[in-house]
C-alpha cells in the first residue's frame, strides 16, 4: 500500500485518534497522579585510601590505579569492600531488626488492589528478609561522579525521616564492617608472626618478621583510631523537604508526548493492514450540537 494513501486513511479518522490519545493519556496521568511519592535521602563519600595519608600507606600499600591502569576507574581496596556491603544480606538484616522495615512492607503489601487479590487467594502478606532485600536493592542508588572519584548514595522512602535513617544506619554498617574486618586480619596476622617468632631462630629471618609484626601493629593501631578507612564522609546523608520520586511534570509531559505517538501507530499499523474506517455512531446529544457540522470539517469525527 502507497505511503500516502496509509497517510490520507490515518488523516481520515484524525479525530478519532485525537480522542483515543485524549482518553490514553488521561488514563495515565491518573496513574501518574495517584502514585505514592517518596523522598530521597543523599548522601557523598568518597574512597578513603584516596583522602587519608596513613590509611593509604598501612592499609592500602598498593596504588590505586596499579591494578587496572589509567583508564579503569573502578572502585577498589576497602571501599569496594564497602559499596558490597551495602546491600549485603547482614545490611538486610541490621535494618530488619533496627528498624520498622518489615512492617512497613508489609503494609505496604497488604494496600491496594494487590493486597486486597492477596487476601482472597490467602497468599503471604508478611514480609521477610528476601523482601527487604528487594526493597534494598530496588531504592539504593550508588552513582559516581564523572568529574571527580566521589561516589553519591541515594535511598528513596515514603517516610522522611525512615529514609534519612535507613542511609546513616547503612553507611554506619558498611564502614564498622570493613573496620572490623581489618582489625580481625591484623590481629590475626600479629598472632600468627609472634607465634613464628617464637619457634625461629635464625637472625635475619627474625630481623625481617620483626618489620612484617611492626607493619601489623601499626595497621591495627590505624584502624583503632581512624573510625574511617573505607568511605570519607563528603557530605553527610541529608534528605529533602519535599518527595521528589517520581517526577510528575516529567512523566506527564512524557506521557503527553506518548499517549498520541502510541494510538497514532496502531492507527497506522491498522490502514496498512487494510482496515477500512466507518462511519462512527456518534450518540443523538452529540450530533445534534449546533457545533457538529465544524466538528466534521475541522477533526473528521465522522
Amino acid at each position: 500500500m502507497p505511503l500516502e494513501q496509509v497517510l490520507r486513511g490515518v488523516w481520515a479518522v484524525r479525530g478519532r485518534v485525537a480522542l483515543a490519545a485524549l482518553l490514553l493519556f488521561a488514563l495515565g496521568a491518573l496513574v501518574v497522579v495517584t502514585w505514592p511519592r517518596s523522598y530521597v535521602a543523599r548522601g557523598v563519600v568518597a574512597p578513603a585510601e584516596s583522602t587519608g595519608i596513613a590509611t593509604s600507606s598501612l592499609l592500602s600499600p598498593a596504588s590505586l590505579l596499579a591494578n587496572g591502569g589509567l583508564l579503569d576507574n573502578r572502585p577498589g581496596g576497602n571501599f569496594a569492600v564497602y559499596l558490597d556491603a551495602l546491600r549485603s544480606a547482614e545490611a538486610v538484616a541490621m535494618l530488619a531488626q533496627d528498624t520498622p522495615l518489615l512492617d512497613y512492607l508489609t503494609g505496604l503489601r497488604s494496600a491496594g488492589l494487590m493486597g486486597v487479590l492477596r487476601d482472597v487467594l490467602d497468599l503471604r502478606l508478611d514480609a521477610d528478609l528476601d523482601d527487604a532485600r528487594n526493597w534494598l536493592d530496588r531504592n539504593l542508588a550508588v552513582t559516581q561522579s564523572t568529574a571527580s572519584i566521589t561516589f553519591s548514595l541515594e535511598l528513596k522512602h515514603r517516610d522522611r525521616a525512615a529514609a534519612l535513617d535507613a542511609l546513616a544506619r547503612l553507611h554506619g554498617f558498611a564502614e564498622a564492617k570493613v573496620r572490623a574486618d581489618l582489625a580481625e586480619l591484623a590481629a590475626r596476622r600479629v598472632a600468627a608472626l609472634r607465634l613464628q617468632l617464637e619457634s625461629e631462630t635464625d637472625l635475619y629471618v627474625r630481623q625481617s618478621l620483626y618489620e612484617l609484626l611492626g607493619q601489623q601493629q601499626r595497621a591495627g593501631l590505624v584502624v583503632g583510631a581512624d573510625r574511617t578507612v573505607a568511605a570519607r564522609v563528603v557530605s553527610a546523608p541529608m534528605v529533602e523537604q519535599r518527595p521528589s520520586v517520581p517526577n510528575r511534570p516529567l512523566l506527564l509531559v512524557l506521557l503527553l508526548v506518548a499517549a498520541p505517538l502510541a494510538v497514532g501507530g496502531v492507527v497506522f499499523a491498522m490502514v496498512l493492514l487494510g482496515w477500512q474506517p466507518t462511519p462512527w455512531a456518534w450518540p443523538r446529544w452529540l450530533a445534534e450540537l449546533p457545533l457538529r457540522e465544524g466538528w466534521r470539517r475541522g477533526f473528521g469525527l465522522w
